[in-house]
C-alpha cells in the first residue's frame, strides 16, 4: 500500500527543490504513454521539467486527467498526480510547466526495489576475520544487495549481524565501497544491508540507477500482457471509425499499419450499437465540429459505449484545446486533432490505448 511521504506544501516544495538541484530523472506517465524528462526548477506556481518530446506529444500525450510523475528520492521512489499547465521558461530554455503536487507518495510497495538485471558485476567483500572473498552481484537496492560467492559455501563464515566491507562496481560511473551488515547467508549466497546508509552522493546515483531499471521492468511487464497473449488485440477486434468521410478512412489507414484492421461505420446510433456487439478494440469518433448538436450526439454515442469499450475523439479542423476539454468531459481515452501530416505520436497513442485495455481485459478474466 502506498504511503504519503510529503503532505504539506513545504515538504513537497523541499523535495522538488532538491530534485531540481540534482537535475533528477523524471518519468511523466499517463495510462497510455510515458516520457522521460528531468527536473529543472520549481517556483511558487509550478515545477518546470525539460521538454524531451515534440509539441504534438506534449499537447496530446500529457494533457491527461491522470498524469503522474515518478522520480527517485534517496532510498524511495516517489509518485504524485499532477497536470500540465502549459509551457514556460526555465534557465533560458523552454520548459514544461507542471502543477505542484499536493502530496508525494512512496511508489515502492516493497520498501526498497531490488534491481535484478544487473549484468555481470564482480564484487569483493570481507569476512569478519578480514579474509577477502569475491563473487558476483545478484541484485541491488538502495538499502542493500545480494551476492553469490565464486568459492565455497558462506554459511560457516557469516552469520546475521556480522559487519563486513563491500566493493560493488555497478558501472563505470557508479562504484559502491561501503560497510554493510550481513542479514543472512544460505549456501553460496549472502544478503546484506548497507550500514550506515550510503553517502548522499553515492545514494543519489544508485537510486537513479535502480529507478531506471525499475521503469524498464515496468514497461516490459506492461507489454507482456500474459503468457501467449499478443501485444495488441487480435485482428478480429477491430478499430472502428464512426464517420461519414471516405477520405478520413483512407488517410487513417496510412497511419495505422501493424494495428488491428480499421472498419468504418456511418455515424448513427443503430450502426454503432451493431458494431459494439463485435467487441471493437477501440472506437474513433470523427469530430468535425464542436457545436451544441455535435456535442449532444457525441455524448449519446459515449453513453451507448458504456465503460467496456474505449473510445477516442478524432478531431478534424477543430480547436485542440476545446476538443481535449470535451474528451475529458466524456471520459474519452484520448482526444487528437488529425491534421494533414500527423507524426508518429498518433500511432504510439493508439498502440498505448490498445495495450492498456488489452491488459485490463486479461486482468479481469476469472482465475
Amino acid at each position: 500500500m502506498k504511503k504519503a511521504v510529503a503532505k504539506t506544501r513545504e515538504e513537497v516544495h523541499r523535495i522538488l527543490t532538491l530534485a531540481c538541484a540534482n537535475r533528477e530523472l523524471l518519468i511523466l506517465a499517463t495510462p497510455y504513454l510515458r516520457f522521460e524528462s528531468n527536473f529543472l526548477q520549481v517556483d511558487d506556481k509550478a515545477v518546470h521539467a525539460r521538454i524531451t518530446m515534440g509539441a504534438e506529444d506534449a499537447m496530446y500525450g500529457l494533457r491527461s486527467d491522470d498524469l503522474r510523475i515518478r522520480f527517485p528520492h534517496s532510498t524511495q521512489f516517489l509518485e504524485a498526480k499532477t497536470r500540465l499547465l502549459g509551457f514556460g521558461m526555465a534557465e533560458g530554455r523552454r520548459s514544461l510547466r507542471l502543477e505542484i503536487p499536493t502530496t508525494l507518495m512512496d511508489d515502492d510497495h516493497r520498501g526498497a526495489y531490488r534491481a535484478e538485471r544487473v549484468g555481470r558485476v564482480e564484487v569483493s567483500f570481507s569476512t569478519p576475520r578480514y579474509d577477502l572473498r569475491s563473487g558476483v552481484l545478484v541484485n541491488v537496492s538502495t538499502t542493500g544487495a545480494r551476492f553469490q560467492s565464486l568459492q565455497d559455501s558462506l554459511e560457516n563464515d557469516f552469520k546475521s549481524g556480522d559487519p563486513i566491507m563491500v566493493a560493488i562496481p555497478v558501472s563505470e560511473e557508479l562504484k559502491i565501497n561501503s560497510p554493510a551488515e550481513v542479514r543472512w547467508a544460505n549456501g553460496r549466497t549472502i544478503g546484506l544491508k548497507f550500514v550506515p546508509t550510503l553517502p548522499e552522493v553515492t545514494l543519489t546515483d544508485l537510486s537513479r540507477w535502480v529507478f531506471q531499471r525499475r521503469e524498464e521492468d515496468r514497461e516490459r511487464q506492461e507489454r507482456l500482457l500474459a503468457p501467449g497473449q499478443p501485444s495488441v488485440p487480435p485482428k478480429e477486434h477491430q478499430l472502428v471509425l464512426v464517420s461519414g468521410s471516405d477520405g478520413l478512412e483512407t488517410s487513417l489507414r496510412d497511419y495505422l499499419v501493424g494495428l488491428p484492421d480499421l472498419v468504418r461505420v456511418v455515424p448513427t446510433m443503430a450502426a454503432l450499437k451493431e458494431i459494439i456487439a463485435e467487441h471493437p478494440a477501440l472506437v474513433l469518433f470523427h469530430v468535425a465540429g464542436l457545436g451544441l448538436d455535435e456535442r449532444k450526439r457525441l455524448r449519446a454515442f459515449a453513453e451507448a459505449l458504456g465503460t467496456r469499450h474505449p473510445f477516442l475523439l478524432l478531431g478534424v479542423g477543430v480547436d485542440a484545446a476545446a476538443l481535449m476539454e470535451l474528451g475529458s468531459e466524456l471520459k474519452a481515452a484520448a482526444a487528437f486533432v488529425f491534421g494533414p501530416k500527423p507524426g508518429p505520436f498518433f500511432h504510439r497513442l493508439i498502440l498505448g490505448i490498445l495495450r492498456r485495455h488489452a491488459e485490463d481485459g486479461v486482468r479481469k478474466e476469472p482465475l
